[in-house]
């Protein structure tokens, strides 16, 4: 009976040994990955902001600026893209909506964001836009991938349409979670007006006729928990300008919008908690299992080694029992 369950316990060793590499290197890429139908809600507040009040033409200081995310997993997309790629891909239809103190609207600016579901990679196909404009994305947006390494990336920025690298600046503390601290730099650029403006009848295209542009400059800085790769917060230095044109009158430049926009506190802590439960899923795959099983593979081992020794003792002080061997011979 001993010697089976030595046997039992010697397959379930080796079943623990083969099993660890398997969870990290091949059951791990396949299964972390963004759910298509992902939907998420972002605030952020820029208090004692810049707003260029349209009517007048003239920057005003406002107490806050709202900018509300969204983010909006789109199934039916991602399986029509999937069924073309050979890969599992995530579209997400974003939206970035500007409010001022009033609840008027600023600007909003719809996104179609579409990337590999587990590389976080761009995916390049029909829809792919920002603000009706086709993009192809190059590098990161909004996401990074699991794992991420201590070095910088590519990141696109929806505003310049460019990808520029966004820079790794140290490991920190953030509420209670290790995270990779990335910060990036667009210079002062030459942007697109958004198709949606605050005043009625005013669109992107007469604006431009009066040959006034718009520039745009931002220090985007991102806290990104590693395991999962999801930004735990996020905040930008953000300003925009307008300039020339006969809109302007004799003025060079006036200002749109100056903030530093931070992310609203109650989703500070919703989004750490979110965080914490998805990076023990990613826990269980990379080290709590591959290094736990050949720690119990090997306890196993030691038990089935016991149990045989034990067993082989038990047969030979019963087969003694069994044969005494010959009598002593007296006279």
């Amino acid at each position: 009976m001993r010697r089976k369950a030595a046997l039992v316990l010697l397959a379930c060793a080796v079943f623990c040994a083969a099993l660890s590499p398997l969870l990290r290197w091949y059951a791990f890429p396949r299964l972390a990955k963004v759910p298509a139908h992902q939907y998420q809600e972002m605030v952020l507040v820029a208090k004692d902001a810049t707003l260029l009040d349209y009517s007048t033409m003239r920057a005003r200081q406002v107490p806050e600026v709202t900018i509300v995310q969204t983010l909006r997993g789109n199934v039916e997309a991602s399986e029509r893209i999937e069924r073309t790629t050979d890969r599992d891909v995530v579209v997400w239809d974003a939206l970035s909506y500007v409010q001022g103190p009033d609840g008027e609207m600023v600007s909003k600016i719809p996104e179609r964001y579409i990337f590999d579901a587990h590389t976080q990679e761009p995916v390049h196909a029909d829809g792919e836009m920002v603000d009706g404009d086709p993009v192809r994305r190059q590098g990161l947006e909004f996401k990074w991938p699991f794992l991420t390494e201590k070095r910088d990336y590519e990141y696109f920025d929806a505003q310049a349409r460019v990808t520029a690298p966004i820079h790794y600046k140290g490991t920190r503390d953030f509420r209670g979670l290790e995270v990779y601290y990335f910060e990036q730099t667009i210079p002062w650029t030459e942007v697109e007006f958004p198709e949606a403006l605050p005043v009625e009848g005013l669109t992107a295209e007469a604006v431009a006729e009066t040959g006034t542009t718009r520039w745009y400059t931002t220090v985007r800085r991102f806290w990104v928990e590693p395991l999962t790769g999801a930004p735990v917060y996020g905040e930008e230095i953000h300003r925009e300008e307008l300039r020339g044109g006969a809109l302007l009158g004799d003025r060079d430049k006036v200002t749109a919008f100056a903030g530093h926009v931070k992310m609203r506190e109650d989703y500070i802590r919703h989004t750490v908690d979110l965080v914490e439960r998805n990076r023990l899923f990613v826990l269980l795959l990379t080290s709590y299992l591959p290094w736990g099983l050949p720690v119990l593979g090997v306890l196993l081992l030691g038990l089935a080694l016991w149990l045989e020794t034990r067993s082989r003792r038990t047969g030979r002080r019963a087969a003694a029992a069994r044969d005494p061997g010959e009598e002593p011979v007296t006279a």
